[in-house]
C-alpha cells in the first residue's frame, strides 16, 4: 500500500471511487473469484508446456472447438494475449516461456520495460519467437467459429481499446515497490470506467490496499456506491470466496464502514444482507485462520454499534460465532466480542439465543476471571452478560452454578480489578444467593 496524503482530496476521492467501482462492479453478473476460467488457465498451461497437448487439440474435430463449452474454453484467457486481452494475431514467446502478442509485447519492450510482464523477471534476451502452434490452433478455432471478431471481444469493453492497458499490467504495477506514486494512480483512474471484469484474488488484494490506503484522505461517502444492489453483491462475492487476506481487508473495510456517521445508511445496508453476516460468522468459527477470526469480530462489533443492525446479526447466526471464537484458546479480541455479546443481549431474541445455547453461559463464566488479567473491560462485559442472563432465566442461573461462576466471583473480588467490575460481581452474586450450597456458603 502507499501513502496518498498529500494528494488533493479531490484526486484521491477520484482513484478511490476508481478502485471502488473495480473491486464492486456494477453489473453483478461478473465472476469474483475463485476465477471461472480456471480450466481455461489449465488449458493454457498444458499448450505452452507439452507438444502432445497441442497436438490433441490441433486434431480435434472443428465441432469440438465450437459449441457453448468449446467456444467459452477457447475464446477466454486461453488464446488472449495478457497484455491486451484479445485474441492472439501473430503469437510470440520471450525467453521466459511466456506468449504474448507481437505488438503489445513490442509496445511493451519500447516503452523501456525490461521485464516479463506475468513473470516480472529481468530479461537478458528480448529475442521472440513466434509461436506457430498456438497461431494454427487460433486459426482452426476461427475456421469453427468464423463469427468471432477476434479484436473486440466479449471480456473487453468500449473503454479498454489500449492495448498497453491490462489487468495483469495493473496488478504488477500495483504490487511492485518499484512502481511510482504516480504511475499506480494512472493505473487506478483507468479502472473508474471498467464495470465489467474478471477479478482474480491478487487484483483484488492489490486494488483492496488501494482502497484501505485511500480511505484517511478520501471522502467516506464515496462508499455509498455500496448502497446499489449489484456493487453490494460484488462485495458479498468477495466476502465468501476471496482468500484470507482479501477477506481480513474486506472485514476492515467494514470496520470503517461502521465507525463513521458518514456512511450510517451504508452501515445499516451492510447489516441487513444475509450473505455479508453467513460470512463473517464462518470466519468468527474458523480456528485455523485466527486473525481473520479477529477482523471479522472486529467488523462485526462495528456493526453492531447500530442498534437496528442487532437482531440482524443474531438471526444471522452472530451469537452461535462469537461463543465459538471465545471458545478458542488465546482470542485476542475477546473484549470485543465479549462487549457486542452483551449488546445482543439488551434484545430479548438474544437472551433466549444465549439460554439456548449449549455453550455460551460456561463461556461467559469462564470470562469472568480469565479476563480480568488481561482486560478488566473485557470482565465488565462477561458479567453484564450474565447479569442480563442470569437475572430472567433460572436455567441460567443453574447452568452458570455448574460451570463455577461462584469461585470466579471471589476470585475476581479479591483481583485488582476495576470498581465496575466488582460492583457487577457483587450483583450477581446477589443474584445468585438463592442457589448457594452449604460448601458455597463456606467459600
Amino acid at each position: 500500500s502507499f501513502a496518498f496524503s498529500d494528494w488533493k482530496p479531490a484526486k484521491s476521492v477520484l482513484h478511490f471511487k476508481a478502485c471502488l467501482s473495480f473491486l464492486f462492479p456494477f453489473d453483478s453478473s461478473s465472476p469474483i473469484s475463485p476465477n471461472p476460467y480456471m480450466h481455461s488457465k489449465s488449458l493454457w498451461d498444458c499448450c505452452t508446456c507439452s507438444e502432445d497437448f497441442m497436438q490433441a487439440i490441433r486434431l480435434a474435430p472443428l465441432p469440438c472447438l465450437c459449441g457453448p463449452q468449446g467456444s467459452v474454453l477457447l475464446s477466454s484467457l486461453s488464446l488472449r494475449c495478457p497484455i491486451s486481452l484479445d485474441l492472439f494475431t501473430d503469437p510470440v514467446t520471450l525467453s521466459t516461456g511466456q506468449t504474448y502478442d507481437r505488438p503489445s509485447i513490442e509496445k511493451w519492450l519500447a516503452d523501456g520495460n525490461l521485464t516479463c510482464p506475468v513473470t516480472m523477471q529481468r530479461l537478458t534476451d528480448t529475442t521472440l519467437i513466434p509461436n506457430h502452434t498456438l497461431r494454427h490452433l487460433i486459426h482452426r478455432w476461427l475456421l469453427a467459429d468464423p463469427g468471432v471478431n477476434c479484436r473486440h471481444t466479449p471480456v473487453q469493453s468500449a473503454g479498454d481499446s489500449d492495448a498497453g492497458f491490462s489487468l495483469l499490467a495493473l496488478k504488477q504495477k500495483l504490487q511492485s515497490s518499484n512502481t511510482s506514486r504516480a504511475d499506480k494512480l494512472d493505473c487506478l483512474e483507468k479502472l473508474l470506467f471498467r464495470s465489467s471484469v474478471v477479478v482474480d484474488s491478487a487484483l483484488a488484494e492489490a486494488m483492496l490496499d488501494c482502497v484501505l490506503s485511500l480511505l484517511a484522505s478520501a471522502q467516506l461517502d464515496s462508499l455509498d456506491m455500496l448502497k446499489e444492489h449489484a456493487r453490494l453483491t460484488s462485495l458479498e462475492l468477495l466476502l465468501d470466496q476471496g482468500n484470507t487476506k482479501t477477506k481480513m481487508s474486506l472485514c476492515h473495510l467494514l470496520e470503517v464502514i461502521a465507525a463513521s456517521s458518514a456512511t450510517r445508511e451504508l452501515c445499516l445496508v451492510v447489516g441487513e444482507s444475509r450473505r455479508v453476516l453467513q460470512a463473517l460468522v464462518s470466519l468468527l468459527h474458523d480456528q485455523s485462520r485466527i486473525r481473520a477470526s479477529e477482523a471479522a469480530v472486529r467488523a462485526i462489533s462495528g456493526m453492531c454499534s447500530l442498534e437496528p443492525n442487532r437482531s440482524h446479526a443474531i438471526r444471522g447466526g452472530v451469537v452461535d460465532g462469537l461463543v465459538s471464537h471465545l471458545s478458542s484458546p488465546t482470542p485476542r479480541t475477546a473484549a470485543p466480542a465479549l462487549a457486542t455479546l452483551e449488546l445482543l443481549l439488551t434484545l430479548e431474541v438474544g437472551k433466549k439465543v444465549v439460554v439456548e445455547h449449549s455453550d455460551a453461559i460456561k463461556v461467559l463464566v469462564k470470562m469472568v476471571f480469565r479476563m480480568s488479567t488481561v482486560d478488566h473491560e473485557g470482565s465488565e462485559h462477561a458479567l453484564g452478560s450474565l447479569l442480563a442472563v442470569c437475572g430472567e432465566s433460572e436455567k441460567a442461573r443453574s447452568e452458570a452454578m455448574d460451570a463455577g461462576v461462584m469461585t470466579q466471583l471471589l476470585l475476581l473480588l479479591q483481583s485488582q480489578c476495576s470498581s465496575m467490575a466488582k460492583a457487577k460481581a457483587r450483583g450477581l452474586l446477589k443474584l445468585m444467593r438463592p442457589l448457594w450450597t452449604e460448601e458455597t456458603r463456606r467459600l
